[in-house]
Order: C-alpha cells, then sequence, then structure tokens
C-alpha cells in the first residue's frame, strides 16, 4: 500500500471574534501616553472531518495608564486548513505552530486597525516564534492537538 501524499492547503480565513473596549474613554484622552502593555496568545484546533481542520489564534492586549485601561482589544483570527496524510507528530506542529504563524499577521493587523479607530496611537505588536511557544506547551506536557479534540496553546 503506497503512502498517502501529504496535503496542505488554506482553505478560508475569517476573523471569529473581535472586541475593542475603552472603559475610561474619553478621559483617559487627556493623560499623558506612556502605556503599560500586556499581550496574552493562544490558539486552539479542532478536527472538522476527515483531514479538515479549523486553527484559531486569539490575541488580547490590555492597555494601561497608571491603573486605568485605555483599552482592551481581543481579535480571535480562525482558518480552516486541509491537512492530509501527515502523521500525529507532524500533525501536532502544523496544528500548534505553523498554521497559528500563518493566522498571526492577520490578527496583528485586525489588531492595528482597531486601535486606531479606536482613537490611540498605533500599536504594532512584534512578530511571534510559534515554534519556541509550541515547544514549549509540549515540553509542559500538555496534549498535542489531534484530530477528534481540540487543544489550546497558551
Amino acid at each position: 500500500m503506497a503512502e498517502e501524499e501529504k496535503q496542505f492547503a488554506l482553505q478560508k480565513l475569517y476573523v471569529k471574534d473581535v472586541s475593542f473596549e475603552t472603559p475610561n474613554s474619553p478621559a483617559i484622552f487627556t493623560q499623558k501616553w506612556e502605556p503599560q502593555v500586556e499581550f496574552n496568545l493562544s490558539s486552539n484546533a479542532k478536527g472538522l472531518q476527515e483531514n479538515l481542520f479549523e486553527v484559531s489564534l486569539t490575541v488580547t492586549v490590555t492597555v494601561k495608564l497608571e491603573d486605568k485601561t485605555a483599552y482592551l482589544v481581543e481579535v480571535s483570527q480562525a482558518g480552516i486548513f486541509t491537512l492530509g496524510g501527515f502523521n500525529e507528530q507532524e500533525l501536532g506542529p502544523l496544528l500548534g505552530s505553523f498554521c497559528p504563524n500563518i493566522l498571526f499577521p492577520y490578527a496583528r493587523e485586525a489588531v492595528s486597525d482597531l486601535v486606531i479607530k479606536g482613537g490611540f496611537p498605533p500599536l504594532l505588536l512584534a512578530p511571534v516564534n510559534f515554534d519556541a511557544l509550541y515547544s514549549q506547551h509540549i515540553q509542559q506536557g500538555q496534549p498535542q492537538p489531534s484530530a477528534p479534540g481540540s487543544s489550546s496553546v497558551n
């Protein structure tokens, strides 16, 4: 029996969820802009059907001036990927690192657009090393994403 040919394709790219809050506006706009930025990232992969997976990447940024929240932005960028002919050891890194790496520039752009439209100075998120995050996730004993279930990489 011949080994199944490997297939990888991005089928669909979409924003799954968006949130932007400015709880202290308009007063926050009168303060000196010396922000403290908190950045959180998580990804989730789940099987939809044979060889078809949804991977979502959630970016959450909270920006504060002293003890007041200037804004909180959260974007969940998702994609549907075809991954055929890969074994479990290959699927994990693809779903936990490679796919989120494809999604990140889109999430980054959505965050930036929301921040600017919210009236704040531009926020450009630094690149993320998803390979390192995935390796750290595995070393912590977290399960690899698999076809039937889902897993989260924080």
